[in-house]
C-alpha cells in the first residue's frame, strides 16, 4: 500500500513539474508579445496558435503566436470582446 501512495505522489510531482515548465513558457512569449497597431504590417504565413476568449463581457487581450514568410516566430497581442455578453 505504501508503495502504491508513493508511486502516486511521484507521478503527480513529475506532471506538476510538467506544467509548471509549460506556464513558464507561456509567460516568456507574452513578455515578448508585440503589441498589435494598425498601422502594422503582418506577415503571418501560419498562425501556430491563439488563445481562447474568455466568457466574459469586456474588451480582453489575446495573444497570437505565428510564423511568418521566412520561418520566423513572433507572438503579438491584440484586442478582442469577451464570449460572455449574450446573444452573439
Amino acid at each position: 500500500m505504501k508503495a502504491l501512495t508513493l508511486l502516486a505522489l511521484a507521478g503527480f510531482s513529475c506532471m506538476a513539474a510538467a506544467e509548471g515548465r509549460m506556464l513558464a513558457m507561456n509567460d516568456t512569449s507574452a513578455a515578448n508579445a508585440e503589441r498589435y497597431d494598425y498601422s502594422m504590417d503582418l506577415d503571418i504565413a501560419r498562425v501556430i496558435r491563439t488563445d481562447e476568449i474568455p466568457d466574459v463581457c469586456a474588451v480582453v487581450p489575446i495573444r497570437m503566436v505565428y510564423e511568418d514568410s521566412r520561418g520566423e516566430r513572433h507572438t503579438i497581442e491584440y484586442s478582442v470582446m469577451g464570449r460572455g455578453c449574450g446573444g452573439f
